[in-house]
Protein backbone atom coordinates (compact mmCIF):
# COMPACT_ATOMS: atom_id res chain seq x y z
CA UNK A 1 0.00 0.00 0.00
CA UNK A 2 1.24 3.44 -1.02
CA UNK A 3 2.11 5.93 1.87
CA UNK A 4 -0.80 7.81 3.37
CA UNK A 5 0.95 11.32 2.18
CA UNK A 6 1.29 9.81 -1.46
CA UNK A 7 -2.23 9.03 -1.64
CA UNK A 8 -3.66 12.42 -0.18
CA UNK A 9 -1.21 14.09 -2.22
CA UNK A 10 -3.23 12.24 -5.44
CA UNK A 11 -6.22 13.44 -4.35
CA UNK A 12 -5.80 17.36 -3.93
CA UNK A 13 -3.26 17.55 -7.11
CA UNK A 14 -6.28 15.60 -9.09
CA UNK A 15 -8.66 18.04 -7.55
CA UNK A 16 -6.39 20.68 -8.11
CA UNK A 17 -6.41 19.56 -11.89
CA UNK A 18 -9.85 19.58 -12.11
CA UNK A 19 -10.73 22.69 -10.61
CA UNK A 20 -8.08 24.71 -12.33
CA UNK A 21 -8.53 24.11 -15.72
CA UNK A 22 -12.35 24.11 -14.77
CA UNK A 23 -11.71 27.79 -13.95
CA UNK A 24 -9.59 28.48 -17.49
CA UNK A 25 -12.69 27.57 -19.06
CA UNK A 26 -14.91 29.73 -17.08
CA UNK A 27 -12.75 32.69 -18.09
CA UNK A 28 -12.81 31.71 -21.84
CA UNK A 29 -17.02 31.29 -21.92
CA UNK A 30 -17.29 34.61 -20.22
CA UNK A 31 -14.03 36.56 -21.75
CA UNK A 32 -15.92 35.40 -25.37
CA UNK A 33 -19.44 35.25 -24.13
CA UNK A 34 -20.67 37.87 -26.90
CA UNK A 35 -19.15 36.22 -29.44
CA UNK A 36 -20.24 33.13 -28.44
CA UNK A 37 -24.03 34.32 -28.11
CA UNK A 38 -24.14 35.80 -31.60
CA UNK A 39 -23.35 32.99 -32.89
CA UNK A 40 -24.75 30.26 -30.94
CA UNK A 41 -27.74 31.84 -29.68
CA UNK A 42 -27.24 31.36 -25.71
CA UNK A 43 -30.22 31.22 -23.84
CA UNK A 44 -31.57 33.70 -20.84
CA UNK A 45 -30.62 32.13 -17.25
CA UNK A 46 -32.44 31.89 -14.41
CA UNK A 47 -31.37 29.82 -12.21
CA UNK A 48 -27.91 31.02 -11.80
CA UNK A 49 -27.63 34.50 -11.39
CA UNK A 50 -28.29 35.67 -14.41
CA UNK A 51 -26.04 33.81 -15.93
CA UNK A 52 -26.84 32.23 -19.77
CA UNK A 53 -27.20 28.66 -20.59
CA UNK A 54 -25.63 27.11 -23.35
CA UNK A 55 -28.27 25.23 -25.15
CA UNK A 56 -25.86 23.39 -27.59
CA UNK A 57 -25.81 20.03 -26.35
CA UNK A 58 -28.93 18.45 -28.44
CA UNK A 59 -29.58 15.54 -26.58
CA UNK A 60 -29.97 17.79 -22.95
CA UNK A 61 -31.59 20.45 -24.61
CA UNK A 62 -34.22 17.80 -26.30
CA UNK A 63 -34.89 15.74 -23.64
CA UNK A 64 -35.49 18.47 -20.98
CA UNK A 65 -37.68 20.09 -23.58
CA UNK A 66 -39.93 16.65 -23.99
CA UNK A 67 -39.44 16.32 -19.91
CA UNK A 68 -41.30 19.87 -19.54
CA UNK A 69 -43.85 19.52 -22.00
CA UNK A 70 -45.46 15.62 -21.07
CA UNK A 71 -42.81 12.98 -20.20
CA UNK A 72 -42.65 13.49 -16.61
CA UNK A 73 -46.55 13.38 -16.89
CA UNK A 74 -46.87 9.81 -18.06
CA UNK A 75 -43.72 8.36 -16.33
CA UNK A 76 -45.64 9.74 -13.48
CA UNK A 77 -48.69 8.15 -13.88
CA UNK A 78 -46.83 5.06 -14.68
CA UNK A 79 -45.89 5.25 -11.44
CA UNK A 80 -49.41 5.80 -9.73
CA UNK A 81 -51.14 3.09 -12.23
CA UNK A 82 -48.06 0.50 -10.91
CA UNK A 83 -48.67 1.10 -7.66
CA UNK A 84 -52.40 0.73 -8.04
CA UNK A 85 -52.65 -2.55 -10.31
CA UNK A 86 -49.82 -3.64 -7.69
CA UNK A 87 -52.73 -3.64 -4.90
CA UNK A 88 -55.26 -4.55 -6.56
CA UNK A 89 -54.53 -7.12 -9.59
CA UNK A 90 -50.71 -7.56 -8.99
CA UNK A 91 -51.02 -10.93 -10.73
CA UNK A 92 -52.20 -8.63 -13.94
CA UNK A 93 -49.96 -6.19 -13.43
CA UNK A 94 -47.66 -6.51 -16.63
CA UNK A 95 -50.79 -6.07 -19.02
CA UNK A 96 -51.75 -3.48 -17.23
CA UNK A 97 -48.68 -1.50 -17.56
CA UNK A 98 -48.05 -2.71 -21.17
CA UNK A 99 -51.64 -1.00 -21.87
CA UNK A 100 -50.56 2.28 -20.37
CA UNK A 101 -47.38 2.41 -22.53
CA UNK A 102 -49.39 1.91 -25.59
CA UNK A 103 -51.91 4.40 -24.54
CA UNK A 104 -48.58 6.67 -23.49
CA UNK A 105 -47.26 6.39 -26.95
CA UNK A 106 -50.23 6.95 -28.32
CA UNK A 107 -50.65 10.54 -26.78
CA UNK A 108 -47.05 11.22 -26.97
CA UNK A 109 -46.28 9.88 -30.55
CA UNK A 110 -49.50 9.40 -32.02
CA UNK A 111 -51.37 7.17 -33.84
CA UNK A 112 -48.99 6.48 -36.75
CA UNK A 113 -45.67 6.77 -34.19
CA UNK A 114 -47.81 4.07 -32.18
CA UNK A 115 -48.61 1.76 -35.53
CA UNK A 116 -44.88 1.76 -36.70
CA UNK A 117 -43.65 0.67 -33.63
CA UNK A 118 -46.30 -1.62 -33.07
CA UNK A 119 -45.20 -3.33 -36.87
CA UNK A 120 -41.90 -3.47 -35.66
CA UNK A 121 -42.02 -5.94 -32.80
CA UNK A 122 -44.98 -7.85 -34.96
CA UNK A 123 -42.42 -8.41 -37.94
CA UNK A 124 -39.72 -9.29 -35.17
CA UNK A 125 -42.19 -11.77 -33.40
CA UNK A 126 -43.04 -12.86 -36.82
CA UNK A 127 -39.48 -13.78 -38.23
CA UNK A 128 -38.49 -14.92 -34.58
CA UNK A 129 -41.11 -18.11 -35.09
CA UNK A 130 -38.60 -19.77 -37.66
CA UNK A 131 -36.27 -19.81 -34.93
CA UNK A 132 -33.58 -18.77 -36.98
CA UNK A 133 -30.64 -16.56 -35.10
CA UNK A 134 -29.63 -15.63 -38.61
CA UNK A 135 -32.79 -14.63 -40.25
CA UNK A 136 -33.44 -12.89 -36.49
CA UNK A 137 -30.49 -10.50 -36.58
CA UNK A 138 -31.14 -9.66 -40.74
CA UNK A 139 -34.77 -8.58 -40.02
CA UNK A 140 -33.62 -6.30 -36.76
CA UNK A 141 -30.61 -4.86 -39.17
CA UNK A 142 -33.00 -4.15 -42.18
CA UNK A 143 -35.45 -2.47 -39.49
CA UNK A 144 -32.68 -0.29 -38.27
CA UNK A 145 -31.94 0.56 -41.36
CA UNK A 146 -35.34 1.53 -42.53
CA UNK A 147 -35.00 4.52 -40.19
CA UNK A 148 -32.37 5.90 -42.50
CA UNK A 149 -33.94 5.77 -45.22
CA UNK A 150 -34.61 8.98 -46.49
CA UNK A 151 -37.91 8.63 -48.19
CA UNK A 152 -39.24 6.76 -45.27
CA UNK A 153 -37.92 10.00 -43.00
CA UNK A 154 -39.74 12.43 -45.03
CA UNK A 155 -42.78 9.99 -44.68
CA UNK A 156 -42.51 10.37 -41.25
CA UNK A 157 -41.39 13.80 -40.49
CA UNK A 158 -44.92 14.73 -42.58
CA UNK A 159 -46.62 12.65 -39.31
CA UNK A 160 -45.57 15.80 -37.13
CA UNK A 161 -45.78 19.44 -36.87
CA UNK A 162 -42.03 19.92 -35.16
CA UNK A 163 -38.47 18.14 -35.89
CA UNK A 164 -38.51 17.58 -31.83
CA UNK A 165 -41.07 14.95 -32.72
CA UNK A 166 -40.02 13.05 -35.25
CA UNK A 167 -36.76 13.26 -33.27
CA UNK A 168 -38.55 11.48 -30.41
CA UNK A 169 -39.71 8.80 -32.59
CA UNK A 170 -36.59 7.88 -33.90
CA UNK A 171 -34.90 7.89 -30.76
CA UNK A 172 -37.78 5.51 -29.80
CA UNK A 173 -37.74 2.99 -32.53
CA UNK A 174 -34.04 2.56 -32.10
CA UNK A 175 -33.86 2.07 -28.99
CA UNK A 176 -36.88 -0.85 -28.72
CA UNK A 177 -34.88 -2.42 -31.72
CA UNK A 178 -32.45 -3.75 -28.77
CA UNK A 179 -35.69 -4.84 -27.09
CA UNK A 180 -37.43 -7.15 -29.81
CA UNK A 181 -34.09 -7.85 -30.90
CA UNK A 182 -33.31 -9.72 -27.12
CA UNK A 183 -37.25 -11.66 -27.21
CA UNK A 184 -36.83 -12.65 -31.08
CA UNK A 185 -32.83 -14.17 -29.90
CA UNK A 186 -34.53 -15.79 -26.70
CA UNK A 187 -36.97 -17.21 -28.51
CA UNK A 188 -34.63 -18.79 -30.83
CA UNK A 189 -32.60 -20.26 -28.20
CA UNK A 190 -35.67 -21.95 -26.30
CA UNK A 191 -35.39 -25.38 -25.92
CA UNK A 192 -38.66 -26.10 -24.77
CA UNK A 193 -42.17 -24.64 -25.35
CA UNK A 194 -42.18 -21.46 -22.90
CA UNK A 195 -45.66 -19.41 -22.60
CA UNK A 196 -43.62 -16.36 -21.69
CA UNK A 197 -42.46 -16.46 -25.08
CA UNK A 198 -45.51 -15.36 -26.75
CA UNK A 199 -46.43 -11.86 -28.51
CA UNK A 200 -48.83 -10.66 -25.51
CA UNK A 201 -45.86 -10.92 -23.63
CA UNK A 202 -43.27 -9.58 -26.11
CA UNK A 203 -45.90 -6.51 -26.01
CA UNK A 204 -45.93 -5.79 -22.44
CA UNK A 205 -42.49 -6.04 -22.84
CA UNK A 206 -41.76 -3.78 -25.49
CA UNK A 207 -44.31 -0.92 -24.28
CA UNK A 208 -43.09 -0.79 -20.46
CA UNK A 209 -43.37 2.83 -20.24
CA UNK A 210 -40.19 4.02 -17.75
CA UNK A 211 -37.65 2.52 -20.48
CA UNK A 212 -39.56 3.10 -23.38
CA UNK A 213 -38.00 6.46 -25.44
CA UNK A 214 -34.24 6.22 -24.10
CA UNK A 215 -33.82 2.71 -22.22
CA UNK A 216 -31.48 1.87 -20.82
CA UNK A 217 -31.54 -1.61 -21.94
CA UNK A 218 -32.99 -4.30 -19.74
CA UNK A 219 -33.32 -8.17 -21.41
CA UNK A 220 -35.80 -10.17 -22.07
CA UNK A 221 -35.00 -12.58 -19.74
CA UNK A 222 -34.48 -10.35 -16.93
CA UNK A 223 -37.76 -8.75 -17.74
CA UNK A 224 -39.69 -12.02 -17.74
CA UNK A 225 -37.70 -12.79 -14.11
CA UNK A 226 -38.56 -9.95 -12.04
CA UNK A 227 -41.93 -9.43 -13.37
CA UNK A 228 -42.86 -12.89 -11.84
CA UNK A 229 -40.58 -12.83 -8.85
CA UNK A 230 -41.75 -9.51 -7.58
CA UNK A 231 -40.81 -8.68 -3.57
CA UNK A 232 -44.03 -6.95 -2.04
CA UNK A 233 -42.97 -3.58 -0.97
CA UNK A 234 -45.47 -1.29 0.99
CA UNK A 235 -46.35 1.93 -0.04
CA UNK A 236 -44.72 3.97 2.89
CA UNK A 237 -41.06 2.89 1.73
CA UNK A 238 -42.10 2.64 -1.90
CA UNK A 239 -42.63 6.96 -1.24
CA UNK A 240 -40.02 7.34 0.70
CA UNK A 241 -37.54 5.74 -1.66
CA UNK A 242 -39.05 7.68 -4.19
CA UNK A 243 -38.68 10.69 -2.43
CA UNK A 244 -35.31 10.22 -1.40
CA UNK A 245 -34.31 9.13 -5.16
CA UNK A 246 -35.99 12.11 -6.57
CA UNK A 247 -33.95 14.31 -4.39
CA UNK A 248 -31.11 12.77 -5.78
CA UNK A 249 -31.88 13.04 -9.16
CA UNK A 250 -32.71 16.82 -8.84
CA UNK A 251 -28.77 17.32 -7.49
CA UNK A 252 -27.49 15.51 -10.65
CA UNK A 253 -29.83 17.55 -12.92
CA UNK A 254 -28.51 20.95 -10.60
CA UNK A 255 -25.10 20.05 -11.64
CA UNK A 256 -25.54 19.36 -15.13
CA UNK A 257 -27.66 23.23 -15.52
CA UNK A 258 -24.54 24.67 -13.22
CA UNK A 259 -22.02 23.18 -15.61
CA UNK A 260 -23.79 24.53 -18.90
CA UNK A 261 -24.63 28.12 -17.39
CA UNK A 262 -20.90 28.24 -16.23
CA UNK A 263 -18.86 26.68 -18.96
CA UNK A 264 -20.01 27.00 -22.60
CA UNK A 265 -18.03 24.04 -23.76
CA UNK A 266 -20.37 22.99 -26.10
CA UNK A 267 -20.56 25.97 -28.03
CA UNK A 268 -17.01 26.23 -27.40
CA UNK A 269 -16.76 22.86 -29.31
CA UNK A 270 -19.28 24.39 -32.19
CA UNK A 271 -16.64 27.36 -33.01
CA UNK A 272 -13.42 25.48 -34.22
CA UNK A 273 -10.90 28.95 -34.56
CA UNK A 274 -11.95 29.69 -30.80
CA UNK A 275 -11.12 25.99 -29.63
CA UNK A 276 -7.96 26.08 -31.77
CA UNK A 277 -6.67 29.47 -30.31
CA UNK A 278 -7.78 28.26 -26.47
CA UNK A 279 -4.55 27.62 -23.85
CA UNK A 280 -3.06 24.27 -23.16
CA UNK A 281 -5.29 24.24 -19.60
CA UNK A 282 -8.37 25.31 -21.46
CA UNK A 283 -8.18 22.71 -23.36
CA UNK A 284 -7.85 19.72 -20.81
CA UNK A 285 -10.51 22.13 -19.17
CA UNK A 286 -12.97 21.56 -22.11
CA UNK A 287 -12.31 17.63 -22.65
CA UNK A 288 -12.94 16.80 -18.68
CA UNK A 289 -15.93 19.36 -18.55
CA UNK A 290 -17.31 17.68 -21.81
CA UNK A 291 -17.10 13.87 -20.27
CA UNK A 292 -18.26 14.90 -17.03
CA UNK A 293 -21.20 16.91 -18.43
CA UNK A 294 -21.65 13.50 -20.37
CA UNK A 295 -21.99 11.34 -17.39
CA UNK A 296 -24.41 13.99 -15.43
CA UNK A 297 -26.58 13.84 -18.06
CA UNK A 298 -27.02 10.33 -17.98
CA UNK A 299 -27.65 10.11 -14.37
CA UNK A 300 -30.41 11.92 -15.01
CA UNK A 301 -31.35 10.46 -18.61
CA UNK A 302 -31.46 6.91 -16.88
CA UNK A 303 -31.54 7.53 -13.16
CA UNK A 304 -35.40 8.60 -14.52
CA UNK A 305 -35.87 5.13 -15.38
CA UNK A 306 -33.98 3.44 -13.28
CA UNK A 307 -35.80 4.93 -9.94
CA UNK A 308 -39.62 3.91 -11.82
CA UNK A 309 -38.35 0.48 -12.36
CA UNK A 310 -37.00 -0.21 -8.34
CA UNK A 311 -40.68 0.93 -7.44
CA UNK A 312 -42.54 -1.83 -9.78
CA UNK A 313 -39.90 -4.28 -7.95
CA UNK A 314 -37.38 -4.40 -10.85
CA UNK A 315 -33.47 -4.11 -10.94
CA UNK A 316 -31.93 -2.03 -13.62
CA UNK A 317 -28.88 -1.65 -15.19
CA UNK A 318 -26.59 -0.03 -12.33
CA UNK A 319 -26.15 3.70 -13.55
CA UNK A 320 -23.01 4.65 -15.37
CA UNK A 321 -19.77 5.16 -13.07
CA UNK A 322 -17.84 8.23 -13.20
CA UNK A 323 -15.77 9.09 -16.16
CA UNK A 324 -13.17 10.13 -13.59
CA UNK A 325 -12.58 6.84 -12.88
CA UNK A 326 -12.25 5.18 -15.83
CA UNK A 327 -8.51 4.41 -16.98
CA UNK A 328 -9.07 1.73 -19.80
CA UNK A 329 -11.16 1.48 -23.35
CA UNK A 330 -12.79 -1.89 -21.61
CA UNK A 331 -13.36 -0.65 -18.40
CA UNK A 332 -15.44 2.31 -20.11
CA UNK A 333 -17.52 -0.38 -22.09
CA UNK A 334 -18.04 -2.41 -18.75
CA UNK A 335 -19.29 0.17 -16.80
CA UNK A 336 -20.69 3.75 -18.41
CA UNK A 337 -24.04 1.46 -20.06
CA UNK A 338 -23.96 -0.76 -18.42
CA UNK A 339 -27.29 -2.46 -20.30
CA UNK A 340 -25.98 -1.85 -23.73
CA UNK A 341 -22.85 -3.74 -22.41
CA UNK A 342 -24.46 -6.65 -20.98
CA UNK A 343 -26.48 -6.78 -24.59
CA UNK A 344 -23.48 -7.31 -26.29
CA UNK A 345 -21.09 -9.19 -24.37
CA UNK A 346 -23.02 -10.55 -21.49
CA UNK A 347 -25.84 -11.91 -19.64
CA UNK A 348 -27.39 -8.94 -17.04
CA UNK A 349 -26.65 -8.71 -13.26
CA UNK A 350 -27.83 -11.36 -11.06
CA UNK A 351 -30.58 -10.46 -9.09
CA UNK A 352 -31.57 -9.08 -5.76
CA UNK A 353 -34.56 -7.85 -3.45
CA UNK A 354 -36.39 -4.86 -4.89
CA UNK A 355 -36.50 -3.43 -1.54
CA UNK A 356 -33.21 -4.33 -0.70
CA UNK A 357 -32.09 -2.13 -4.12
CA UNK A 358 -34.52 0.37 -3.13
CA UNK A 359 -32.42 0.99 -0.06
CA UNK A 360 -29.44 0.25 -1.37
CA UNK A 361 -29.42 2.56 -4.94
CA UNK A 362 -30.06 5.68 -1.97
CA UNK A 363 -26.96 5.24 -0.32
CA UNK A 364 -25.13 4.01 -3.43
CA UNK A 365 -24.97 1.76 -6.73
CA UNK A 366 -22.63 -1.24 -6.65
CA UNK A 367 -21.65 -3.42 -8.89
CA UNK A 368 -23.68 -6.99 -9.10
CA UNK A 369 -22.51 -10.57 -10.29
CA UNK A 370 -22.61 -11.25 -13.92
CA UNK A 371 -23.70 -14.57 -15.30
CA UNK A 372 -22.88 -16.01 -18.77
CA UNK A 373 -25.85 -17.30 -20.61
CA UNK A 374 -27.73 -14.76 -22.75
CA UNK A 375 -24.76 -13.13 -24.71
CA UNK A 376 -26.12 -11.62 -28.78
CA UNK A 377 -23.69 -10.00 -30.49
CA UNK A 378 -19.77 -10.66 -29.08
CA UNK A 379 -19.91 -14.39 -28.13
CA UNK A 380 -22.46 -15.26 -31.43
CA UNK A 381 -19.85 -14.15 -33.98
CA UNK A 382 -16.73 -15.55 -32.47
CA UNK A 383 -16.02 -14.38 -28.82
CA UNK A 384 -12.57 -14.69 -26.95
CA UNK A 385 -11.84 -18.92 -27.50
CA UNK A 386 -11.67 -19.36 -30.81
CA UNK A 387 -8.22 -18.09 -31.91
CA UNK A 388 -7.17 -14.44 -32.11
CA UNK A 389 -8.67 -14.09 -35.59
CA UNK A 390 -12.29 -14.74 -34.54
CA UNK A 391 -11.60 -12.42 -31.27
CA UNK A 392 -10.25 -9.82 -33.38
CA UNK A 393 -13.03 -10.37 -36.02
CA UNK A 394 -15.60 -10.41 -33.13
CA UNK A 395 -14.76 -7.48 -31.35
CA UNK A 396 -14.55 -5.65 -34.65
CA UNK A 397 -18.23 -6.53 -35.33
CA UNK A 398 -19.25 -5.71 -31.88
CA UNK A 399 -17.88 -2.25 -32.36
CA UNK A 400 -19.38 -2.31 -35.98
CA UNK A 401 -22.78 -3.12 -34.52
CA UNK A 402 -22.66 -0.44 -32.16
CA UNK A 403 -21.62 2.77 -34.46
CA UNK A 404 -24.49 1.62 -37.07
CA UNK A 405 -27.10 1.38 -34.26
CA UNK A 406 -26.25 5.38 -32.58
CA UNK A 407 -26.76 5.96 -36.34
CA UNK A 408 -23.82 4.96 -38.86
CA UNK A 409 -22.05 8.93 -39.03
CA UNK A 410 -18.87 9.25 -40.24
CA UNK A 411 -17.47 10.17 -36.71
CA UNK A 412 -19.19 7.25 -35.22
CA UNK A 413 -17.03 5.08 -37.13
CA UNK A 414 -13.88 6.76 -36.14
CA UNK A 415 -14.86 6.33 -32.86
CA UNK A 416 -16.02 2.88 -33.30
CA UNK A 417 -12.73 2.37 -34.61
CA UNK A 418 -10.55 3.92 -31.94
CA UNK A 419 -12.55 2.13 -29.16
CA UNK A 420 -11.55 -1.27 -31.35
CA UNK A 421 -8.17 -0.31 -31.18
CA UNK A 422 -7.98 0.49 -27.82
CA UNK A 423 -9.14 -2.35 -27.01
CA UNK A 424 -7.21 -4.96 -28.73
CA UNK A 425 -3.81 -2.94 -27.86
CA UNK A 426 -5.01 -3.67 -24.17
CA UNK A 427 -5.90 -7.24 -24.19
CA UNK A 428 -3.04 -7.80 -26.48
CA UNK A 429 -0.49 -6.32 -23.73
CA UNK A 430 -2.41 -8.26 -20.89
CA UNK A 431 -1.96 -11.50 -23.38
CA UNK A 432 2.08 -10.69 -23.36
CA UNK A 433 2.05 -9.48 -19.62
CA UNK A 434 0.68 -13.17 -18.51
CA UNK A 435 3.49 -15.42 -19.88
CA UNK A 436 5.48 -16.34 -16.79
CA UNK A 437 9.17 -15.16 -17.27
CA UNK A 438 7.20 -11.16 -17.42
CA UNK A 439 5.01 -12.10 -14.28
CA UNK A 440 8.27 -13.17 -12.56
CA UNK A 441 10.23 -10.49 -13.51
CA UNK A 442 7.79 -7.89 -12.31
CA UNK A 443 7.33 -9.60 -8.99
CA UNK A 444 10.81 -9.97 -8.52
CA UNK A 445 12.95 -6.94 -9.35
CA UNK A 446 9.73 -4.49 -8.24
CA UNK A 447 8.14 -3.87 -5.29
CA UNK A 448 4.31 -3.59 -4.84
CA UNK A 449 4.60 0.19 -4.63
CA UNK A 450 6.55 0.34 -7.45
CA UNK A 451 4.50 -1.95 -9.60
CA UNK A 452 1.22 0.23 -8.42
CA UNK A 453 3.41 3.25 -9.83
CA UNK A 454 4.19 2.02 -13.00
CA UNK A 455 1.02 0.64 -13.89
CA UNK A 456 -0.44 4.17 -13.44
CA UNK A 457 1.93 5.63 -15.68
CA UNK A 458 1.42 3.23 -18.52
CA UNK A 459 -2.63 3.08 -17.57
CA UNK A 460 -2.26 7.06 -18.09
CA UNK A 461 -1.47 6.25 -21.94
CA UNK A 462 -4.86 4.84 -22.58
CA UNK A 463 -6.40 6.90 -20.62
CA UNK A 464 -5.60 9.81 -22.86
CA UNK A 465 -6.21 7.58 -25.76
CA UNK A 466 -10.13 7.11 -23.97
CA UNK A 467 -10.61 10.67 -23.34
CA UNK A 468 -10.00 11.56 -27.03
CA UNK A 469 -11.67 8.76 -28.43
CA UNK A 470 -14.80 9.94 -26.09
CA UNK A 471 -14.16 13.38 -27.54
CA UNK A 472 -14.36 12.72 -30.64
CA UNK A 473 -18.19 10.86 -29.93
CA UNK A 474 -19.01 13.50 -28.00
CA UNK A 475 -17.72 16.68 -30.43
CA UNK A 476 -17.43 14.96 -34.42
CA UNK A 477 -14.52 14.39 -35.43
CA UNK A 478 -13.35 17.73 -36.31
CA UNK A 479 -12.82 18.40 -32.40
CA UNK A 480 -11.00 14.92 -32.47
CA UNK A 481 -8.93 16.37 -35.55
CA UNK A 482 -8.01 19.62 -33.58
CA UNK A 483 -7.33 18.00 -30.33
CA UNK A 484 -5.11 15.37 -32.15
CA UNK A 485 -3.04 18.06 -34.12
CA UNK A 486 -2.32 20.77 -30.56
CA UNK A 487 -1.09 17.80 -28.59
CA UNK A 488 0.47 15.32 -30.77
CA UNK A 489 1.45 17.50 -33.92
CA UNK A 490 1.95 20.82 -32.62
CA UNK A 491 2.97 20.08 -29.43
CA UNK A 492 4.41 23.06 -27.70
CA UNK A 493 3.41 23.60 -24.23
CA UNK A 494 0.99 21.03 -24.16
CA UNK A 495 4.07 18.31 -24.66
CA UNK A 496 4.36 19.48 -21.26
CA UNK A 497 0.89 20.38 -19.32
CA UNK A 498 -1.18 17.69 -21.90
CA UNK A 499 -0.07 14.04 -20.13
CA UNK A 500 -1.14 16.26 -16.51
CA UNK A 501 -4.25 17.93 -18.20
CA UNK A 502 -5.76 14.94 -20.04
CA UNK A 503 -4.19 12.24 -18.10
CA UNK A 504 -5.51 13.47 -14.90
CA UNK A 505 -8.11 10.86 -14.32
CA UNK A 506 -5.17 7.90 -14.98
CA UNK A 507 -6.94 5.06 -13.25
CA UNK A 508 -6.97 6.28 -9.55
CA UNK A 509 -9.76 3.86 -8.93
CA UNK A 510 -10.79 2.23 -5.61
CA UNK A 511 -8.26 3.53 -3.82
CA UNK A 512 -10.41 5.41 -1.13
CA UNK A 513 -13.44 3.39 -1.29
CA UNK A 514 -13.34 2.85 2.65
CA UNK A 515 -13.74 6.41 2.82
CA UNK A 516 -17.21 6.29 2.46
CA UNK A 517 -17.85 10.03 3.41
CA UNK A 518 -14.92 11.53 1.01
CA UNK A 519 -16.60 8.70 -1.40
CA UNK A 520 -20.18 10.55 -1.40
CA UNK A 521 -18.80 14.13 -1.03
CA UNK A 522 -16.74 13.67 -4.09
CA UNK A 523 -19.41 11.87 -6.09
CA UNK A 524 -21.92 14.51 -5.20
CA UNK A 525 -20.31 17.18 -5.97
CA UNK A 526 -19.30 15.39 -9.42
CA UNK A 527 -15.39 15.94 -8.91
CA UNK A 528 -12.92 12.58 -9.51
CA UNK A 529 -12.37 9.71 -7.19
CA UNK A 530 -8.90 9.25 -7.19
CA UNK A 531 -7.71 5.83 -6.89
CA UNK A 532 -4.84 4.10 -6.24
CA UNK A 533 -3.81 3.96 -10.40
CA UNK A 534 -3.12 7.39 -10.94
CA UNK A 535 -0.05 8.78 -10.92
CA UNK A 536 2.25 10.88 -13.23
CA UNK A 537 5.61 9.01 -15.01
CA UNK A 538 7.44 11.77 -13.68
CA UNK A 539 6.45 11.48 -9.98
CA UNK A 540 7.31 7.42 -10.33
CA UNK A 541 10.58 8.08 -12.07
CA UNK A 542 12.04 10.47 -9.15
CA UNK A 543 10.66 8.85 -6.21
CA UNK A 544 12.26 4.97 -7.17
CA UNK A 545 15.01 6.53 -9.94
CA UNK A 546 17.43 4.61 -8.32
CA UNK A 547 15.69 1.26 -8.11
CA UNK A 548 14.21 1.69 -11.25
CA UNK A 549 17.87 2.03 -13.12
CA UNK A 550 19.29 -0.91 -11.30
CA UNK A 551 15.83 -2.96 -12.12
CA UNK A 552 16.02 -2.01 -15.93
CA UNK A 553 19.43 -3.34 -16.68
CA UNK A 554 18.49 -7.05 -15.49
CA UNK A 555 14.75 -7.39 -17.36
CA UNK A 556 12.53 -5.95 -19.57
CA UNK A 557 9.19 -4.72 -18.37
CA UNK A 558 6.06 -4.71 -19.99
CA UNK A 559 3.05 -3.28 -17.99
CA UNK A 560 -0.77 -3.46 -18.25
CA UNK A 561 -3.30 -2.23 -15.79
CA UNK A 562 -6.00 -4.83 -14.57
CA UNK A 563 -3.10 -8.26 -14.57
CA UNK A 564 -3.32 -10.41 -11.48
CA UNK A 565 0.08 -10.19 -10.59
CA UNK A 566 -0.36 -6.65 -9.98
CA UNK A 567 -3.59 -6.11 -7.93
CA UNK A 568 -3.14 -5.07 -4.18
CA UNK A 569 -3.75 -7.08 -1.18
CA UNK A 570 -4.90 -3.77 0.78
CA UNK A 571 -6.76 -0.54 0.78
CA UNK A 572 -7.06 2.28 3.04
Amino acid sequence: MLPRWELSFYLFASLGFHLYSFYEVYKVSREHEEELDRQFDLEAGTLFGGFKKDPNDFEWSFWMEWGKQQLVRFLLGHMAVSQVAGVLARKHRPWILGAYGMWASWCVLGAQGTAIIFLHTLISFCVAQFQSQLLSWLCSLFLLTTLRLQDVEEVKRGWYQTENEYYLLQFTLTVRCLYYTSFSLEFCWQETENSFYSFPWLVAYVFYYPVFHNGPILSFPEFITQMQQQEYCSLKSSLSAFALGLGRLLCYWWLAELMVHLMYMHAIYSSAPLLRAVSCWTLGGLALAQVIFFYLKYLVLFGVPALLMRLDGLTPPPLPRCVSTMFSFTGMWRYFDVGLHDFLIRCPFAQTSACAWLREWIIWETDSEMSSECRYVYIPVGGSQHGLLRTLFATAVTFAFVSFWHGGHDYLWYWAALNWLGVVAENTVQRLVQTPCIQDSLIHFLSPQARRRFHAAFASCSTSMLILSNLVFLGGSQVGKIYWNRIFIQGGDLRVHGPRVLALRHALCRQFRAWNLLRILCFCLSLPLPCSRSVSLFLSLSLYQKQIKNNLKKSFLVFLPNHPSLQYTAEV
